[in-house]
């Protein structure tokens, strides 16, 4: 089994959230409708115009590319100094070529950028918009929901006081939020043709159209009057000083004559299919292809270096090409070395592969980008847990060279700023029967989903991974996702569910000599029955799974199985015994370097210590316990550690050092909700017996 998940970590003074993106430049002047939103703004009392009952959300309504959000966006940057508490930002991806994002991960990304610690956020989603109303109760926070498609998909994310308000941008009129949760709706149409012709001006210089003005007003038309149209079509002509803009409405007709047979009925592309064409002809071929082969991908946004991989380019040249998109408004830079697509325009790129490559052409894109992701998270588990389970990877060319990371905190990041885009590769592997990849991607991201207590995602990418595993007839991959799938069952209180994981691991395991897999499920169900309080069996399996990990040198795993012998052998109040096999578990995961593990072991060894009278001992262990624990920012078991220095300074009669270490235990466990926040704070206020906890 591997190591348990450190919860998010509450600190005082972190700064609120500030998560909305760069605000439009040549923004379309929405005046009626920016007015009505600035009416919507709440204040301590209601909103700002007088007369009008609290409300707290907006909708935003309008056809694709029609500006929606920048509007929202726009006007969210012109209010957000008076929401204190921060403002949130999440793309539903309501629309478009991919999957769209579960409401419970939108409402797990912002509780966790509120500040709530891992550990308090449930896995279910009903809960989670529970706990997101309690936390914003009372505070001034600004929440944008970009690209809805209905209702159920944001009506978790609303807030339930009037000093907050949400923004909702859909193609949808989402008439049931105006019905149930009194919203304001706002309807935003296309621009009108001197709306159209001043951005078109403002874009191209105004010299232009004022020199040809039914030319401008033309092509305004030909672009449905779409901002978003106008934008790339502005952007093309501005490129082309010499050419007259009669000659660009001549091309953009021969190039809408040409596509006449792709418009059908309900085709969301059939009004912008021809400006967007037009463009993309007027690419260099390479930037064309790449532009395409973006399309392939599973994520709605791209790092440079999953740009590069997909498309067999190297990175600089990635970097110029994503640059050139940009400049041409193809794609958008949304943030440091990361783009991503307006979903038309993803629908489009993702249409020309399809119609411009051959499937073997596809496929090949789609490995390269897919290798890459898989062999970036083994140099992050390699970081991260460099003694978990390890497992051969495909050969396989990714097209860019690999940038392992330096250390567990950029392992972390990388995971973090990437994790919606495993999933989405994981989802996508397997729907296109790419399986190998769709069973060990979940197999060598599992300690980030554990560590920082994505309990949800954690299990669905494990029950893919099996599900595909299955279908390879790999019984390896079956045995590693039984394995992690026990871990998150466990983890997620479903103690059934886990059992049989871990039955069928050990089973799965021995039929292809994965000794690593076998010794851990071993000892996961050891955990479980003795948390059932069968002593006896669960003493029983860590034996066994000692003597799997012993003859096979798998180290770490004899190490906590050692750590486990010895709690049951503490839980039967045979010390003596239990400290010979912790102070074994400690030399054998320190002869590894494994830090995390010796403060683990370190830890129930120093309460033994303690109930022998060893107090010396016991303030040792302790001491090295908790600076390990620091070091690897496990925040609970920080203040456990804590807990149990202040039960040992107070056995000592070192008083004031025992209040200490209860107040700053109590101040870690109290936000976590943790169960042993009661026993401390019975120990401060006297209440309690003084027992040991």
């Amino acid at each position: 089994m591997t190591r348990r998940s450190p919860p998010g970590r509450e600190r005082e003074g972190l700064k609120p959230p500030r998560q909305l993106p760069l605000d439009a430049t040549r923004f379309v002047n929405r005046k009626q409708t920016l007015t009505r939103l600035d009416a919507a703004l709440p204040t301590d009392d209601g909103p700002i115009a007088a007369g009008l009952r609290p409300m707290t959300v907006a909708t935003i309504a309008g056809a694709p590319g029609v500006g929606k959000t920048a509007l929202a966006v726009h006007w969210a940057h012109r209010v957000r100094r008076w929401f204190t508490d921060g403002d949130l930002y999440v793309d539903m991806r309501g629309y478009g070529p991919g999957p769209v994002l579960d409401v419970g991960q939108a409402l797990d990304t912002f509780l966790r950028a509120l500040h709530v610690p891992a550990e308090q956020i449930p896995t279910d989603t009903d809960g989670r918009a529970a706990l997101f109303r309690s936390v914003l109760n009372g505070k001034r926070v600004l929440i944008v929901v970009d690209n809805v498609s209905t209702v159920g998909q944001v009506r978790p994310l609303l807030p339930a006081t009037p000093t907050c308000m949400a923004i909702v941008t859909s193609r949808s009129r989402l008439s049931g939020l105006v019905a149930r949760e009194g919203a304001s709706r706002m309807t935003l149409d296309v621009l009108t043709s001197e709306e159209a012709i001043a951005l078109l001006s403002d874009s191209i210089g105004g010299g232009r159209v004022s020199a040809e003005p039914q030319e401008a007003a033309e092509l305004a038309r030909r672009c449905a009057y779409l901002p978003l149209a106008l934008r790339i079509i502005g952007e093309r002509i501005a490129n082309s000083p010499h050419v007259t803009l009669a000659e660009f409405v001549a091309d953009l007709a021969l190039a809408e004559h040409q596509l006449d047979a792709l418009a059908v009925d309900g085709d969301e592309l059939s009004d912008v299919r021809a400006v967007f064409s037009w463009s993309y002809q007027t690419l260099p071929d390479d930037t064309a292809r790449f532009f395409r082969l973006l399309g392939l991908h599973a994520g709605s946004d791209i790092s440079v270096a999953a740009a590069a991989a997909l498309t067999g380019v190297g990175l600089a040249r990635a970097r110029n090409l994503l640059d050139q998109l940009t400049a041409a408004h193809l794609v958008q830079n949304s943030s440091r070395d990361r783009y991503l697509f307006h979903d038309l325009l993803r629908a489009y790129a993702l249409e020309r592969a399809q119609a411009e490559e051959t499937p073997a052409q596809q496929r090949q894109s789609r490995r390269r980008v897919y290798s890459w992701y898989l062999r970036m998270a083994e140099e992050g588990r390699k970081a991260i847990l460099p003694h978990s389970h390890a497992v051969a990877l495909p050969a396989g060319e990714t097209g860019v060279a690999l940038a392992p990371p330096r250390s567990v905190t950029e392992a972390m990041a990388w995971f973090e700023r990437e994790r919606l885009n495993l999933l989405d590769t994981v989802r996508q592997a397997d729907d296109l029967g790419e399986l190998d990849i769709a069973w060990q991607l979940p197999v060598v991201s599992d300690g980030f989903f554990e560590l920082k207590s994505y309990w949800a995602d954690w299990r669905d990418i494990h029950l893919t991974g099996l599900r595909a595993a299955r279908s390879a007839g790999s019984r390896l991959g079956e045995a590693a996702n039984l394995r992690c799938l026990g871990d998150a069952y466990w983890r997620m209180g479903q103690r059934e569910t886990a059992l049989d994981c871990y039955h069928r691991g050990v089973a799965a395991s021995r039929e292809v000599d994965d000794h690593w897999v076998e010794g851990f499920c071993l000892r996961g169900l050891g955990l479980i029955h003795e948390e059932l309080g069968q002593t006896d069996e669960a003493m029983s399996l860590y034996g066994q799974a000692r003597e799997v990990f012993r003859s096979h040198g798998i180290t770490r795993g004899e190490g906590m199985s050692l750590l486990s012998l010895g709690n049951g052998h503490r839980a039967r109040g045979d010390l003596d015994t239990a400290i010979a096999y912790y102070q074994q578990a400690v030399a054998i995961l320190g002869s590894i370097d494994d830090h995390w593990s010796v403060a683990w072991a370190s830890y129930p060894l120093g309460l033994a210590y303690q109930q022998v009278g060893r107090l010396d001992q016991a303030l040792e262990r302790h001491t090295h316990a908790l600076e390990l624990f620091r070091r690897f920012d496990d925040r609970r078991c920080e203040g456990l550690t804590l807990a149990a220095l202040g039960d040992t300074h107070h056995a000592a009669d070192q008083h004031e050092d025992a209040q200490r270490c209860w107040q700053q235990a109590l101040q870690i466990l109290d936000p976590l909700g943790d169960p042993h926040a009661g026993a401390v704070r019975s120990l401060l206020t006297g209440i309690g017996s003084g027992e040991s906890i």
